[in-house]
C-alpha cells in the first residue's frame, strides 16, 4: 500500500452507508445483516470504523430500518443512526449522515456496511494520506486484473492527483484499460464535503445524488484530490449476493486461520477448520480437522481441540482436550477432558482435571475439580462436588413436567451405574448409591443408598411365554442337556472329553 510511515489522527467522524435494499441477496434478511466470520457484514464494518477512534460513528439506514436498528441496539448501541429520506443516491445518504455529525471541521471517512474485509488499519492510513496531503478528498483505490464493472480512477500526468472517476458505461476504450478502480471508500475534508453536497443535484440518468460528484466539485474549486492504492483488492470487495458472501467468508476464514498460525497455533487442516473473528486461541494449542470455533470462544494454551468439534462461546482451559463435542456457552477447566460425542449445553462448567465422557449431555451443571461423568449420562440442573464419579447411564431427572429442579452432589461421591436422581435431591459428601438405585430423598454424608428388591428367577418362563421361538429352542436344548441342533450327545468317555473341549 502506498502510505507514509506516520501515525494516524482520529477522524472527526465515520459514516457507514447501510441504506441499500440489497435485492440481489434475495433474502428477507437485510443484506448487511447476513453473517460471516461470527459477525454481520455491518458488524465487521462497524468494528473497522471503531478502530479509527472517531468522535462520531454514524450508520445511515433506510431499507428494513427497524431490523437494522434492532441489530445495532443489540450489538453496537454506541453508534448514531441517521435515516436516509426518499432522495436516492450515495451523496444523499452521506448528506443525511452529516446531519448527525457534531464536528464542524476535520476528516470524515465514508465506508459501507457490506465490505467485511476492510480493516481499521487501512482506514487509519487513509486518514494519514489525506491529512498530510491537505486534500479535499482522498479515495481508497485498488488495482485489479479485471476492472470490468468498476469506476476507473483518472490520474494526472505525473500520477500524483486524481482528476476524476469515470464509470464503465461512460468510459472510452483507453479509460476502460485502466486497472485502478474506485472502492467507493473516501476520506473528505468535512467543510468541503458539506459545501459540495449542497451543490449536487439529481439531474442525471439515475435521478440520484452521486457522491463521486464531490470530487469533481472539489477539483473545480482548485482543491486537491488524492488516492491511496491498496494492494489487497479483496479488502474492498462488497457482498452483493450469496455467492460473493460465501467467497468473502472463505477469504476471511483463511486470513483468520493464518493469523492464528503465525501467532503459534497449530491448525492441522485449514481446509476443514472454521474460526470466527472474535475467537482467541493460546500459544501451542492444537486444532485438529473438522473444528468450528464460533462467537467469543477462548481456547487456552496447549489445549487440543478436535477432531470434529463445534464450540460456540465456550471457554477451554490450558492443556484441556476436547474431542467430537458440541458445546454452547460452557466452561471447560484446565487439564479437563471432554468427549467423544458429547453435548455441553449452556451453563455447563467443568472443573480442573474433570471429565465429561462419551455420549453425555449436560446443561446448567457445575462439575467440580477432578469430578467425572464418564459415559452415557444426562446431567441437568446439577452441582457435582470435586472428586465425585457418576456411573454409566445415570440420569438427573430434573423436570417434573412443569418446573425444573436442582440436584446437589457432594465431594467424593460414588453414584452407581444406572442410577436415577429425582430432583430436588441432595447427596452428601462421601456417600454412594448402588447400581440401579432411584434416589428420591436426600442421602446423608457417608451413607449408601440402595432400593433394589432381591432377585427372583421365574423358572420355565421362556418355555411357557415364548413357545415356538428360537429362544425356546435354545432354552429347551440347554435344559435337556442336548446340543442346540438337536443331535444326540455322544455317550461314554468320549463325551466327557468333548465336554472338556467345549469348556476350554
Amino acid at each position: 500500500m502506498e502510505t507514509p510511515a506516520s501515525a494516524a489522527v482520529a477522524p472527526a467522524a465515520v459514516i457507514v452507508l447501510a441504506a441499500g435494499a440489497g435485492t440481489r441477496m434475495k433474502s428477507r434478511t437485510p443484506k448487511v445483516l447476513h453473517p460471516i466470520g461470527g459477525r454481520s457484514l455491518l458488524g465487521h464494518a462497524i468494528t473497522a470504523a471503531e478502530g479509527t477512534g472517531p468522535a462520531d460513528l454514524v450508520v445511515v439506514v433506510r431499507h428494513e430500518r427497524e431490523k437494522l436498528i434492532q441489530h445495532l441496539t443489540e450489538h453496537a448501541s454506541e453508534v448514531t443512526v441517521a435515516d436516509q429520506d426518499e432522495i436516492p443516491g450515495t451523496g444523499r445518504a452521506v448528506q443525511c449522515g452529516l446531519e448527525k455529525v457534531s464536528a464542524t471541521s476535520g476528516t470524515v471517512l465514508v465506508t459501507y456496511g457490506d465490505v467485511p474485509l476492510l480493516e481499521a488499519e487501512t482506514l487509519r492510513e487513509l486518514v494519514v494520506v489525506h491529512e498530510q496531503a491537505g486534500a479535499a478528498a482522498t479515495v481508497l483505490s485498488a488495482r485489479v486484473a479485471d476492472p470490468t464493472g468498476y469506476g476507473r480512477i483518472l490520474r494526472s500526468q505525473d500520477g500524483s492527483e486524481v482528476l476524476g472517476i469515470v464509470e464503465e458505461k461512460d468510459a472510452t476504450e483507453d479509460q476502460r484499460a485502466i486497472d485502478e478502480i474506485n472502492s467507493g471508500i473516501y476520506a473528505f475534508d468535512l467543510e468541503v464535503l458539506r459545501d459540495a453536497l449542497g451543490r449536487i443535484g439529481t439531474d442525471n440518468a439515475q435521478g440520484e445524488m452521486y457522491l463521486t460528484d464531490v470530487l469533481g466539485i472539489a477539483r473545480s474549486d482548485g482543491r486537491t484530490v488524492r488516492a491511496l492504492v491498496t494492494d489487497d483488492a479483496m479488502m474492498v470487495e462488497g457482498a452483493n449476493d450469496r455467492v460473493q458472501l460465501a467467497q468473502l467468508g472463505a477469504e476471511m476464514n483463511r486470513r483468520i486461520l493464518e493469523r492464528h498460525m503465525r501467532a503459534g497455533v497449530t491448525i492441522v487442516d485449514p481446509a476443514t477448520t472454521w474460526i470466527d473473528a472474535d475467537v482467541s486461541i493460546g500459544t501451542d494449542a492444537t486444532i485438529l480437522p473438522g473444528v468450528q470455533l464460533h462467537g467469543a470462544t477462548d481456547i487456552g494454551e496447549d489445549a487440543v481441540i478436535g477432531p470434529d468439534c463445534t464450540l460456540r462461546d465456550t471457554e477451554v482451559g490450558a492443556r484441556a482436550e476436547v474431542v467430537r463435542t458440541h458445546s454452547v456457552l460452557a466452561v471447560i477447566g484446565e487439564e479437563a477432558t471432554v468427549g467423544p460425542f458429547t453435548y455441553l449445553r449452556p451453563g455447563t462448567s467443568l472443573g480442573r482435571g474433570g471429565k465429561i465422557g462419551g455420549f453425555v449431555e449436560t446443561k446448567n451443571a457445575q462439575i467440580g475439580d477432578g469430578a467425572k461423568v464418564p459415559h452415557l449420562s444426562y446431567v441437568g440442573d446439577a452441582e457435582i462436588g470435586e472428586g465425585t464419579n457418576i456411573g454409566a447411564a445415570t440420569i438427573f431427572a430434573n423436570y417434573d413436567g412443569q418446573n425444573k429442579h436442582r440436584t446437589t452432589i457432594g465431594k467424593h461421591v460414588r453414584v452407581g451405574s444406572d442410577s436415577v436422581l429425582v430432583a430436588p435431591v441432595t447427596i452428601g459428601d462421601g456417600a454412594a448409591t448402588g447400581a440401579g438405585t432411584v434416589v428420591r430423598k436426600d442421602v446423608p454424608s457417608g451413607a449408601l443408598a440402595v432400593n433394589a428388591v432381591g432377585q427372583r428367577n421365574v423358572e420355565g418362563w421362556t418355555l411357557r411365554r415364548r413357545a415356538g421361538t428360537a429362544a425356546e429352542d435354545a432354552a429347551r436344548a440347554a435344559l435337556e442337556g442336548r446340543p442346540e441342533n438337536g443331535a444326540t450327545p455322544t455317550a461314554g468317555p468320549d463325551a466327557d472329553d468333548n465336554k472338556e473341549h467345549q469348556q476350554r
